[in-house]
Parts: C-alpha cells; sequence; structure tokens
C-alpha cells in the first residue's frame, strides 16, 4: 500500500468534502465546529450547494490549495486538505476577515464568535508577514491508522521546507499530538472557545502550533518575529 499526496482536481470536489465532513464529525472538537458553522446540516441538498460554492471559489481563489492524499493501490482518495500560501506580503484590504457570509442572525453571530477570534490571532502573529496557513487536514475515518494525516501533514512541512517560510496551524486537544511529534511547537498564544457558545460544560482551549524550515535552525516564534519576520534560505 503506497500514499500520495497531489493536487485535488474539479472533479475531486464532492469527494474530499465528503471526507471533510465525515472527518470532522469522527473528532469532538471538529464536529462541535460543524455544527455550529453548518447548522442546518450536512444534506444532499446542502452537499451539492456546497460542491457548486466550493468550484465557484476555486475560480478566483489566490491563495487556497487543497490536496488529496490517495491510495495508489486502489486510486481512493483516502485524505485531504487545504490551506493558504502567502507567499507575498498582504494589503489590509487582502487580510480583511468578511466573517460568515452564508448565515444569518444568531447563527451567524455564534459561528463568528467562533471564528472571529481565531482570525484575530492570525493577524497579530503574522499581519501581513509570508507564511502558510494550513485550514483542514482530515481522513476518511474508515482510513484512519494508514498514516494518511501524517502525509498529509508531511504536504504542509514540504511547502514551509521549499518556500523558507513558517506553517501555521489551529490544532485540537486530541490531535496535537501528532503535530508535536512531527516537529511543530506549541506557541504561548491561544484561543479559547467559550462554554456557552460551544454548548459545552467547559470551554476549550485551542493550541496554535508552528513549524519553522528544518534549516532555520532552533528558532521560536519570538525570535522570528525578532529578526522582523525573515523567509529562511538554505
Amino acid at each position: 500500500m503506497g500514499l500520495v499526496v497531489i493536487p485535488a482536481l474539479i472533479p475531486d470536489i464532492p469527494k474530499i468534502y465528503d471526507i471533510y465532513f465525515k472527518a470532522f464529525n469522527n473528532e469532538p472538537m471538529a464536529a462541535l465546529m460543524v455544527k455550529i458553522l453548518f447548522p442546518q446540516g450536512i444534506t444532499e441538498d446542502f452537499k451539492k450547494a456546497h460542491a457548486a460554492s466550493t468550484l465557484e471559489y476555486w475560480h478566483h481563489a489566490k491563495h487556497q490549495y487543497t490536496c488529496k492524499c490517495v491510495d495508489t493501490d486502489t486510486g481512493e482518495i483516502i485524505g485531504m486538505a487545504l490551506g493558504d500560501g502567502y507567499f507575498h506580503e498582504r494589503s489590509e484590504e487582502e487580510r480583511k476577515d468578511y466573517g460568515v457570509t452564508w448565515l444569518e442572525g444568531s447563527e451567524k453571530e455564534r459561528a463568528e464568535k467562533i471564528l472571529t477570534p481565531l482570525h484575530e490571532v492570525r493577524e497579530r502573529l503574522f499581519g501581513n508577514k509570508k507564511y502558510i496557513y494550513v485550514h483542514v487536514v482530515a481522513v476518511d475515518p474508515k482510513n484512519q491508522g494508514r498514516k494518511a494525516g501524517a502525509a498529509l501533514v508531511q504536504w504542509g512541512i514540504d511547502l514551509g521546507e521549499q518556500s523558507g517560510v513558517p506553517v501555521y496551524f489551529e490544532s485540537s486537544p486530541t490531535t496535537i499530538g501528532l503535530y508535536e511529534k512531527m516537529g511543530w511547537h506549541r506557541l504561548k498564544e491561544t484561543v479559547v472557545h467559550k462554554a456557552d457558545v460551544l454548548g459545552t460544560e467547559e470551554d476549550i482551549t485551542v493550541p496554535l502550533v508552528i513549524r519553522f524550515p528544518s534549516y532555520a535552525g532552533n528558532i521560536t516564534y519570538e525570535d522570528w518575529k525578532a529578526q522582523g519576520f525573515p523567509v529562511f534560505k538554505k
């Protein structure tokens, strides 16, 4: 059995997002996010509308890349990841947060209480500097344990190695171990989702992790900031 991570194609959209939703529903923190961000449920009609919206977005997206993890023996897609590659400094307009445009009223307000703090911390940490933001790493639950997640995480690491910029990810309490095992470091800053927003008994802290290119040495985020946010060279 071999695994390969390659760019996702237009015909892959329904499959990769089917994996996305299945994977999120299989992980406690992620399942909460899906319920808040898509409160109407993941129906077949929703999936069709979401696929159409994703295709439209792909026509004008300048920074976001989606990849798939494929079993080379069967050709089956078993995982997906998407991330933003910010390889040039961006203006305030380019970094603007447009909020949750697909919801209204109290549902919109609740979802923005989740997403807005994540955007705000990225702005504080990086602003207009060059970095890679990995949004999502998802593996089909029936294919858990086959190291597809590690292969997808490595995709992000390789982008950082090739471009000389750090890679940033918002982990979850249950997946942080994978990232630390692969050389990522927790940042001092975190995001805390409040229990009254999540509908849980306790607040949940989101671990924020970063990984610099291996040739940057044993550098911390604070070192990188003090040095003026450089792009590293081999």
